[in-house]
This record gives C-alpha cells, structure tokens and sequence, in this order.
C-alpha cells in the first residue's frame, strides 16, 4: 500500500467518527472576562487536537455557584457581552463549542446551554428541570425551559433558536447530530435527551454544575452509562471543577464520554489544571445498532415521532482532514473480555453459558452417556472440559463421557498425546478408534488417486477423514444411549471451514457454536489458571494452547511442517475482529480495515487483554489486513452461508453476536461478495 495519509481512507471522518471532548476550564467565581479567556483557552487546545465537539461546565461563562448574583443585572449584561466575544473568536477554531451562561427572555432568566460554531451562535437550550431541594435552589434565580419549543431569543442583538427542541446537525456529516440537555435534566424520570435521541440526535451533550460528595461519582457514570445505552447515543457529560465557591460545597470536575454503554474516555478529577478528555465518537456505530434495534424505533412511534417537532440547526462543519489518528479504544480481541476488575466474573459467566446449556439439553434427552471426539486441539479441549463440568454439576460420574481420540493420516503424535493425557486427566471414558484404514477403503472405493497410491490430498481427502469421524460418533451414540457433543466453534463456521453435513458441521447439539476462536483460547488459559480442574488437567491445557492450530488431515511435509489453518484462511485473531464489526454493526469492509489497522498495526500500542502471552503480541500492516479481510469477506458472505443455515441447537454466548438462523443471523444460502468485496476495494489506498 501507498503511504499517503492524505487518502480519504485514512480519515476518521470517512468512517462515521466524529472527534469530542468534555472541557473543564479554569474557572473564577462571577469573574466574567476570565472565564470567557479560560473557555477560548481550551478552545483553541481542542482545535489543535482536531477535535470536533466541545462540551463546557453548566454556567461556565459565569460560574455556577454565585447564588443570587445570577440576578445582578451588571453579571448578566457581563455574561451577555463576553458570549459575543466567545463567538466572535470561534470563527477560525474548528470545533463545535457547547457552553453555559445564564440568558434573559421576556422578563426571566434561564440556565442555558450555547450552540457555537465558526463565529455563528446557532441556538440556545434552556435547562427543563430545575432541582430545589436539599443543597440546590435554582428556582430561586431561574425559569425552566420544559416548554420552549419553537421560540427565538435575541442574544446580542441577534435572534437565534431558542427551546429545548433544537438538533443541531452537521449537513457533511450525516451521523453528527447534537442534542443537549443540562445537569439535573438527566436526573429526570424521563431526561429531555431521550426525545432527542427518538428524533434522530446520536450525540446527547450534558453541561453539568453537579457538586461533589461520596459515591456521587458513582451515580453520574450509572447515569451517563444508562443513557448512553437506553438512548443508543453517545453521552459527554462535563462537571464544574475547581475554582468554583466552595462557600457551601465543593466540585471535582469530572468528564467523562460513554457510547452505547460502553465508557470511552474519563478526566481527570479534582485536578487543579484545565482538563481535557478527547475520545472519538462513531456515529455510524449508533445509527447501525438503532436500525437493528426495532424497540427503539416502535418507542419513536410511542413516543409521537418526535422528529417530525424538533428543529433541525444545520451547519457546514469543517473537520481536519487526513489522518489525525484515531483517539478511541479499539479492542483487538472483541469476543474477548476486557474488564480487568470483572475478569474472573465475565470469564465464569461465558463457561458457564455453555455448561448450562449442554446440561440442560443432556437432562432433556434422558440419555446415558456424552459422545465426543477428542483431536488434542482448541476446540475438542474447550468442549470436552465443559462436558466434564456437566458431569460435575449433575453429580454423575466423568465416565458418563464417552471420548474417542480418532487418529487419520496428519494426526501428530503430539496432540494425539495430548487427546489422552486430557481424557486420562479428567476420568472419562477414553478409547481409540484408528480412521486410516476405513478412509483408505473409501478412498479406493470412490476412485480417489489416494486409493491407488498417489499423494493426493486434495478437499475430498481430507473431508473422507472428518466424515468418517463424525459418521462412528453418531454410530457410536446410537450404541450407548447417548448424544453426539458438537465441538465446531463460531470462527469456523463464519469461515465455512467444517464439512457439512457428514463432518465436524453436524452434531446433536454443537456447544461451542457460539464461541468465537479467540474467545475459546482465552477460556480454556482463564481455566488453567484459576484452577477449574487439578493441576494435571492444567498442564495438559496449557500444552494445547501451545500448539499450532491445525486440522491435521493432510500427512507432515518433509520438511516437517504440519498443515496451518490460520496459513490457509487467515489469523483466527483477525478473522474474530472482522466477524465481529460485520456480524455485530453491518460496519463496512473499509472501515472494517480502518479500524482493524489502528487496533493490529502496532503490537506495543494499546492494551491487551489481562494475561495475554507476551509472544502471542502479532501486529499487521494494512496490506495484510486486506487481505485477510478479502478472504473473509469472499468466505463469509459468498460461500459459507448454506453450512450455518443447517446448523445443530448451541447456546449463544458472547453478546458479540451468534451465527445461528434461529438467533442472531439470518442469510441467503446463495448469495454473492461482491457489493462487500467492490466496497472494501474502492474505499482502500492504491497498491503500489
């Protein structure tokens, strides 16, 4: 690839992102000109950071808490004149500044947040609810705006919309639409955010004076997280800091910025400097997950289609260009849990997921014995220990499990090793059933070169081993009263690399169906090292980990080299990612890749998950990625379908998605790659 970082690609704009920050600026009590300096300060520090957004404190043109100087005339003519200057000076700064100042209008005053934007006051939005009670008086000084709605207010000469009606709404832009809301709004049964949120905003702003006192923290980020969830939006949240009266209280200026839930950004609190918190926002993101998301659009309906009584505030934004980065946890492992303070938990919830689903359906089946083929790999190892787990929980002995180890002609002495060391380990019923010699007959049989001696080992030669496998599991079920126990995971089947029908695809209930490759690598380290099972089970575990991923169906070259999965269709660590942006958000395949080279290109920039090995660390270039993606985009959409579209019961897991046609996702079995593949090449730099 050409390194051209002026390329559209390299744009986060491109893709649907848009750049935001919580401020909290210097602040002197009632002091009017510095604040209005401060507020510029930051301004221009968020200019050149190219952001796009700037969320400023409740009141921060005059300061929150100044009591009843909010009614002192010379303060509010003050306030007035300095707002002109703020927006006077905004006309070569690029981003949207949203800051507080109390207005007068028709004889009341109101506790107001400010659109600006390129020397352009675009509108005005009152506060709706006003808390008085216990430390809080507002009403004494302010008027609640709950129903302004279409009204104009003369600010500086000029009038500008006035209500708590307004989006303001990037026309370039298509996904940047803001909604505000201030303070105690959000502590309403219904905050005014959420109309906006069923109007169409995707970014709801709140200018906060909230005052600090334990566990108060706690409650805003449970609030900020509930909104930006239920609303499916962003939510930047930015409190008064230090430098406000402490005469009764006192302020640690938090901000913070969460999207659909998840937080993305937090400041730093009670810091006597200026605080910055810049994160980039995906619109695109939100807009997709509403569109899947029919409950939000029927609460639209509900709710009497606000959108068609907001106004829309249109203006012309003009972002940096080019690659300026991009700002934003990007997980490289999405399937995988990243909460290290929930860890233990989240890992426990996903096994057990699993657990409950196969024992529920082994009750069910009033059967007497589990059937199972153990290869010595991931997937047979991750799939075996949950049965053992079933066992453990319903108080039958591990011999109810039945395993057979199925050597054919790849099968290396080392996993073949580790297929026994794992049944001996776990006390289960353990046998060997050797395929080469009814393969070899098939394959003489049906005409295969491989009958007649020729080193052939083409599709056919290695789908004869994996449905001779799985043809003796179910024979050998029907025989002990049982079930087969499936062990094909989620990237496999995304992938379409099983064989259907009469092969790993087919099973009586296929467990591992809604684990992603990379999340089963974590569960089964997670395992071993909080001591699931005894210690010999452990080591065996970490032995496998160890081990290529191969389905060892073709014989070891004379070099030695055993056959490569990930060689075939690509790193199963890229693969998850791709999976997951598609299958979960409809990303597009160029932003798919945009945001795959900002999590992979560097192995020593951002986090890992907690544990993860040290030499397991890769990183990507983009031609690489591409690559890959190609390939997955060609499996996924063009080919793989009719394999999923069969598929045997399996417990959804990860919240990620699942590839079910009775759960998440649902396709044609004969549809083509081709609008993801022209998008994917149209969008990315020219190979040079």
């Amino acid at each position: 690839m050409t390194d051209n970082r002026d390329h559209p690609f390299y744009s986060l704009h491109s893709h649907g992102l848009v750049r935001v920050a919580a401020s909290t600026p210097k602040v002197r009590t009632a002091d009017v000109a510095a604040n209005a300096a401060a507020i510029l300060d930051e301004a221009r520090r968020s200019h050149n950071a190219q952001v796009d957004l700037v969320v400023y404190p409740e009141l921060c043109v005059s300061s929150y808490a100044i009591d009843d100087l909010h009614m002192q005339a010379a303060l509010l003519d003050a306030a007035e004149a300095r707002v002109g200057e703020i927006v006077a000076a905004s006309a070569d700064l690029i981003p949207l500044l949203v800051i507080g100042a109390p207005l007068r209008h028709n004889g009341r005053i109101y506790n107001c947040a400010l659109a600006v934007h390129r020397g352009r006051l675009l509108g005005v939005v009152p506060k709706s609810y006003l808390p008085n009670y216990r430390e809080f008086y507002e009403k004494r000084w302010f008027a609640n705006g709950r129903q302004i709605q279409g009204l104009g207010i003369v600010v500086n000469g000029e009038e500008v919309p006035f209500g708590t009606d307004l989006i303001f709404a990037a026309e370039n832009l298509p996904g940047f639409r803001l909604a505000i809301e201030i303070c105690e709004d959000f502590w309403a049964a219904i905050p005014p955010s959420t109309y906006a949120a069923l109007a169409g905003a995707t970014i709801l702003a709140n200018l906060s004076a909230s005052n600090i006192v334990i566990g108060k923290s706690d409650e805003r980020h449970m609030l900020c997280r509930s909104q930006s969830a239920r609303a499916a939006a962003a939510y930047i949240y930015s409190a008064a800091g230090h430098g406000e009266s402490t005469t009764d209280m006192a302020w640690d200026g938090q901000g913070m910025v969460y999207e659909l839930g998840d937080l993305m950004a937090e400041s730093e609190r009670f810091s006597a400097e200026p605080e910055l918190c810049v994160v980039d926002i995906d619109c695109d993101r939100i807009l997709n997950d509403r569109l899947r998301m029919g409950t939000f659009n029927d609460c639209a309906e509900e709710q009497g289609r606000p959108e068609d009584s907001f106004r829309i505030v249109p203006f012309e934004h003009q972002p940096a260009s080019g690659d300026i980065g991009l700002v934003r946890p990007v997980r490289r492992f999405p399937f995988v849990p990243n909460r290290p303070d929930h860890l233990d938990a989240d890992c426990f919830e996903a096994f057990n997921i699993q657990v409950d689903g196969l024992m529920r359906r082994f009750e069910s089946t009033r059967g007497n014995s589990m059937i199972i083929g153990v290869s010595g790999g991931l997937d047979s190892t991750h799939a075996l220990i949950v049965a053992a787990k079933v066992c453990d929980r319903l108080g039958l002995p591990r011999t109810t499990i039945r395993g057979y180890t199925m050597p054919g002609f790849g099968t290396s002495e080392g996993t073949k090793s580790n297929a026994w060391k794992l049944m001996n380990a776990l006390g289960i019923t353990a046998e060997e059933i050797d395929i080469k010699p009814a393969a070899e007959t098939m394959l003489r049989d049906i005409g295969h070169p491989f009958g007649r001696g020729e080193p052939v080992y083409d599709t056919t030669f290695e789908n004869v081993q994996a449905g001779l496998r799985t043809d003796y599991l179910f024979r050998l079920a029907g025989q002990h009263n049982g079930f087969v126990i499936g062990t094909g995971d989620m990237s496999e089947l995304a992938l379409g690399w099983c064989t259907y029908g009469v092969g790993d695809q087919m099973s009586h209930y296929g467990v591992n169906a809604g684990v992603p490759k990379t999340l089963m690598q974590y569960l089964i380290r997670w395992a071993a090292r909080t001591d699931q099972f005894d210690r010999d089970t452990d080591a065996v575990l970490e032995a496998i980990l160890a081990q290529e991923i191969t389905p060892e169906l073709i014989p070891v070259g004379e070099d030695g080299e055993v056959q490569s999965t990930e060689g075939k269709v690509g790193p199963y660590e890229l693969n998850d990612f791709f999976m997951h942006h598609i299958i979960r958000f409809g990303a597009r395949p160029s932003k798919v890749a945009f945001l795959a080279w900002h999590a992979w290109r560097d192995a020593s920039h951002g986090l890992w998950p907690a544990g993860f090995p040290e030499a397991n660390k890769n990183e990507y270039d983009l031609a690489t990625i591409a690559r890959w993606l190609e390939s997955f985009l060609q499996r996924f959409f063009g080919f793989a379908q009719f394999k999923r579209s069969a598929l045997p019961n399996g417990p959804k897991v990860s919240g990620g998605g699942a590839l079910s046609p009775r759960g998440d996702w649902r396709a044609p079995s004969d549809a083509v790659a081709d609008v993801w593949l022209a998008e994917l090449r149209a969008k990315l730099p020219p190979i040079s």
